[in-house]
């Protein structure tokens, strides 16, 4: 479980020893994660997904995002030819759920590795690097660091950054709305994230070691 703030999310890795189609004799691992909320994660109950018949855009895109963004501190190739699944369910929502499922579901994923190298099923430890998750935006005209949904949902500028532990970026998402931003003010964010990061990366080892 990671509680970044009032966003909780619950994270869960399933490894199993099978690729997808595409990857059969390939030699490579897989990993990918599936994201969802619960009705009342938010202020007003939501309609399951299920009843709907389908996942929405949204879910897809950020589902999507945490298998790659986990991906990237993967070596595919000690992994093996087997799949980790990381699940992450929102129990409660406020603000920065993609990221704290980033942040979260790596620690999921560090579990079942060393779950995988104590039964001695792989030799060389396929995670290189931690891989964390966090928001930016300016708020009020200044910037903010782990926006939650009220700063969130006023904010003229927010991102999403993702980042490894030593500091490399995997994804950037920034946009603005109603406003624009210059390129200190994106400099200035990128400098908060990367704080944000280590903080975050941090936590995270503390969870494994502990």
């Amino acid at each position: 479980m990671i509680r970044v703030g009032d966003t909780h999310v619950l994270c869960t890795a399933t490894l199993e020893e099978r690729v997808p189609p595409f990857l059969k004799n390939s030699g490579l691992g897989w990993v990918t994660a599936e994201y969802g909320m619960l009705p009342r994660a938010t202020t007003t109950r939501m309609r399951r997904e299920a009843t709907a018949g389908k996942q929405g855009g949204r879910t897809v895109e950020i589902q999507r995002l945490i298998g790659r963004s986990l991906r990237a501190g993967v070596d595919r190739v000690a992994l093996g030819e087997r799949q980790i699944t990381v699940d992450c369910d929102v129990i409660q929502a406020d603000g920065g759920t993609r990221c704290a499922s980033i942040t979260g579901g790596w620690v999921a994923l560090r579990l079942a590795v060393n779950k995988l190298m104590k039964a001695g099923d792989i030799r060389t430890d396929p995670l290189v690097d931690p891989v964390a998750a966090v928001s930016c935006g300016i708020y009020a005209g200044q910037p903010v660091l782990d926006l939650d949904y009220p700063e969130d949902s006023e904010a003229g500028v927010d991102g999403n950054f993702v980042m490894t532990g030593s500091g490399q970026l995997i994804e950037v998402q920034m946009s603005a709305e109603g406003s624009t931003y210059t390129r200190a003010q994106m400099d200035q964010l990128l400098t908060l994230a990367e704080k944000g990061v280590a903080d975050l990366v941090a936590a995270q080892k503390a969870a494994v070691e502990g």
